[in-house]
This record gives structure tokens, C-alpha cells and sequence, in this order.
């Protein structure tokens, strides 16, 4: 069995980490195992290379390095050529990984990474965000799935091949990135200026609420996902508890027999997990060895909710009876492996080799999970940042004023309205954030005010009171457990 794989590539020591769809797939290690052994050009032959291919080629090769008028890095040429060959398939989770870019892979499966803590793909030529990690830089300043990354620092990434793209934003902890950001709904770039830093990928977190509701959030699924997941979930049960909300928002996904594991916790025996369908068509169905649970469970997820984690939410909703709350998950729904030996040079390629299905067979790619009960979180939870070079004042009217009105608002102060015109009420909230903020009264938003203002609000974001989808999960538990003893 081949211990790790993945789907997309996490921005880690710069842009690399973690895992949205890692797999054990058995069979490859033995298919594969005479060709890793002689090389690149002995593989791609046992693979099926004709001579007339090889020969193009080759031959190509020689060319360039007989008639280029600069000097070639050979290496260089050959990782050309097999990324090429990946790109060529079009699909976003399948990539070519070259000796660093792989060790930098294969560190964050283990649940640790540096960098600013998103997880992207590539799509169409544009680097496209998966999910910020909880608790990372990404997260902190703002970042949110879907967003499409432009640039960093002034070098624009369209065009570029993922690994290129990765390249651009890696750096030390402690360095400075800033990303320019086109999100849907934003007519104008946004920017996001961002300092790297380490991030321990603590993947489990839970809580106990009133009532007896428990809270596990799940961040990513990594290697020792499941067996912390347990552990919370013990300790939950062990203090009395009557229902489970499961978080998964923003979780990019993970290593399949992790949440298979986690999913046989509360799916019946016999009952399926999640379907494996290869090129011929031929299913593979897991299906589960545990048993379920005597008190409900709901599942959060949202838009940032990927491949792993929307295996978990289809196989509690259609096999365990949970509910799903929340947004329409991201529609990841296709499964990798890495060959990380076989090209017997430290790289690695990560290649799609099937879909995955919900245990009913349905197909989610591109569509995503649509929960049971709907619920968008307030407006200010995804507000736009500020650009933060003009200052904003009286008649002005664009999407900066519009972002600062949104934040006013969720922060208490009324401006009256959101649509982007700076009016005198817009002037007077200001004028009254300023002075509770202990800056100088202006009624003009520039640099400092705008810090000051998103600052203020994260700390609002952060706090669970606010946050309309955990509210709701735990009411609707809250309610099952009342029905529940109302029967008795």
C-alpha cells in the first residue's frame, strides 16, 4: 500500500502543505516497483513509451542543448518535460513535484508546515484557494476558499504551472508576502499583505457546550486525525454528552482511512462509507465495521469543506442520519495517489486515478454537498479588506467605502448604509469608532482607521457568539435532544 498521496498543493514553507485528497490505494507499489528501480527512461518504457516517442523525445533534447544560445540545465529540461506531461491532462490535482517541492509534501502529511496556511489548486491557468488553515496567517488576514491569487509580491502567477506559482510565494518565517486576490463579487483586486510563519497543524479541537452538546472541530484529516478525534469524542461522552456538532468547515480534506475510521464511529455496520470508482468503471465500496450512536449528530460545513471532509458529510448525512448546516461544500470529488519511488530521484507525481462517490453513488465534483438547513453567516464574515494607500472620506463611493460601512456595522456602529457611498452617517460612525478606538476623530478612514477597523473586527469573526452557523447546529441539537426525551 503507498502510504501518501494528495489532491492539491498546500501553501507551505511559502504555500506548501497537508492534504486534500490523500489515498492508500493498494496494488501500485507492486505494479510499479521493477521500473522504479531503472530510472525515468526504463519507467516510462515499462509504462508503455514507444520507440518512435521516445525517440521525439530524445531528440527534442538534443536539439535544445546542441542549438540553445545559453547554457541548459538538463535536470531542468527533464522536470520540464514531466510537468508538461501533467499539465497536459488538464486536471488540477494531478502535478509533478520536484525533490524539495516533495520533501515539503511529504512533511506537511505529518501535520506541520511554515508558510501562510492555505490550502490551493490550480485551475485554468489560475491559482485558486481550497481553505485557510485555522488559526494561520491566511486565515488571520482574511483569506477565504474560491479566492483566485494574482500575484505575490508584484509577480503575476498567471499562466504558471503550480509548482512555478509555489515558488513564488515560498520564504522564511518572519518574511513578508503580499498577495494580490480577485474574489467573486469584488469588481477590483483585493491585496493582502501577509508575514509567513510556522504553523502546528493541531487538527482536532472540542468543546462542551450547554445542554450537554459537545463541538469537535476537525481541521484537516492528517495522519493522527482519528485517533485525537477519539480521543475528544471519549472525553465528550465521558462528561455526559447527549448530541455532536461536528465541524469541518474549511477543512481541505486528508488521508482516506482516516476518515473512513472517523466516519465507522457513527455509520452502522454494513452500511456504506464512500465508493471508489476506477477508469474501467469497476467500484470499490467501503463499507462500515463500527456502529452508531445513540445521540444525533450534525455536521457544519461550508464552502472551504473539501474531498475529505465531504466524505465524512455524505456519509453521515445518507448512512448515519446527520444532519448538514451550513453552505454548499466545495465539490471535490475525484481521489490521488503519489508515486514518491518510483522516478528514483526524490521527486514526485501525484496522479488522479478515480472518483469518489457518496455510499447512494452519487457523484459531487464540481456541484459540492448542499446542506440540509441553509445558513449564511453575517455579511462582515467575508467583508473585503481596505485598501489602506487612499484615505477614505466625505461623497466618496467604491467598494473600499462599501468594506469599511460593512465592518462599522458589524462592529456596532450603525453607518445606515452598506453600498459603498460615504455619506454623513457613514462619517459620523467613523467619527464614533474613532474616538472609542483612541485615535485622532476625523471622520476620514485612512490607514490607520482601517487597521484599526479589521483589527476590531476579527476579534467579533473570532468570537463563537457570532457565528451563525455553530449557533445553529447547536440549537438544532439542542432540539433533538429535547424531542428525544419527550418520547420517554
Amino acid at each position: 500500500m503507498l502510504k501518501k498521496s494528495t489532491a492539491a498543493f498546500m501553501i507551505v514553507a511559502a504555500l506548501l502543505c497537508g492534504s486534500l485528497v490523500t489515498l492508500g490505494v493498494t496494488g501500485y507499489t507492486h505494479v510499479f516497483g521493477q521500473a522504479a528501480g531503472q530510472g525515468l527512461a526504463s519507467a516510462l518504457q515499462v509504462a508503455g513509451l514507444q520507440q518512435k516517442e521516445s525517440q521525439k523525445l530524445g531528440t527534442a533534447l538534443s536539439l535544445i542543448e546542441s542549438n540553445y544560445y545559453e547554457t541548459v540545465d538538463r535536470e531542468k529540461l527533464i522536470d520540464g518535460a514531466v510537468n508538461g506531461m501533467m499539465e497536459a491532462l488538464g486536471d488540477p490535482y494531478s502535478n509533478y513535484m520536484g525533490k524539495e517541492t516533495a520533501e515539503k509534501f511529504e512533511e506537511s502529511i505529518e501535520g506541520s508546515f511554515s508558510g501562510i496556511g492555505a490550502e490551493v489548486s490550480s485551475d485554468n491557468g489560475k491559482v485558486v484557494v481550497v481553505s485557510p488553515i485555522k488559526g494561520s496567517p491566511a486565515e488571520k488576514a482574511g483569506i477565504q476558499a474560491k479566492d483566485v491569487i494574482l500575484s505575490v509580491n508584484g509577480e503575476s502567477l498567471e499562466g504558471m504551472d503550480l509548482n512555478a506559482a509555489v515558488a513564488k510565494i515560498r520564504g522564511p518565517k518572519g518574511s513578508k508576502a503580499t498577495l494580490k486576490i480577485q474574489r467573486s463579487g469584488s469588481v477590483e483586486p483585493l491585496e493582502f499583505a501577509l508575514t509567513r510563519d510556522d504553523v502546528k497543524l493541531e487538527t482536532v479541537y472540542s468543546t462542551m457546550e450547554k445542554d450537554g452538546v459537545g463541538v469537535i472541530e476537525v481541521t484537516q484529516f492528517s495522519l493522527n486525525t482519528a485517533e485525537r478525534f477519539k480521543e475528544e469524542l471519549g472525553k465528550l461522552e465521558k462528561q455526559g454528552m447527549k448530541g455532536l456538532v461536528i465541524d469541518v468547515r474549511n477543512d481541505p480534506g486528508g488521508v482516506l482511512p482516516i476518515v473512513i475510521e472517523m466516519a465507522e464511529e457513527f455509520v452502522p455496520a454494513g452500511k456504506n462509507i464512500v465508493q471508489i470508482e476506477y477508469k474501467d468503471k469497476k467500484r470499490e465500496v467501503s463499507t462500515s465495521k463500527g456502529s452508531s450512536k445513540a445521540y444525533p449528530v450534525v455536521v457544519l460545513m461550508n464552502k472551504g469543506s473539501a474531498s475529505a471532509s465531504e466524505i465524512l458529510a455524505g456519509a453521515l448525512q445518507q448512512s448515519a442520519g446527520a444532519k448538514l448546516i451550513g453552505d454548499n461544500s466545495f465539490g471535490k470529488g475525484t481521489v490521488q495517489t503519489s508515486f514518491d519511488k518510483q522516478l528514483g530521484d526524490g521527486s514526485l507525481l501525484k496522479v488522479t486515478i478515480a472518483k469518489w462517490l457518496t455510499p447512494d453513488g452519487t457523484w459531487i465534483h464540481g456541484k459540492g454537498i448542499k446542506p440540509d438547513i441553509a445558513v449564511a453567516q453575517p455579511d462582515y464574515f467575508s467583508v473585503a479588506p481596505i485598501n489602506k494607500s487612499v484615505t477614505l472620506q466625505y461623497n466618496m463611493n467604491n467598494s473600499d467605502v462599501k468594506s469599511a460601512q460593512t465592518m462599522l456595522d458589524g462592529l456596532g456602529y450603525k453607518p445606515g448604509r452598506k453600498d459603498g457611498y460615504f455619506d454623513a452617517g457613514t462619517k459620523n460612525a467613523v467619527k464614533k469608532f474613532q474616538s472609542e478606538a483612541k485615535l485622532q476623530v476625523t471622520g476620514m478612514i485612512d490607514a490607520k482607521t482601517a487597521e484599526a477597523l479589521e483589527v476590531a473586527l476579527i476579534k467579533v469573526i473570532q468570537d463563537p457568539a457570532n457565528d451563525n452557523q455553530r449557533n445553529r447546529g447547536i440549537a438544532e441539537i439542542q432540539k433533538e435532544i429535547k424531542a428525544a426525551a419527550s418520547k420517554k
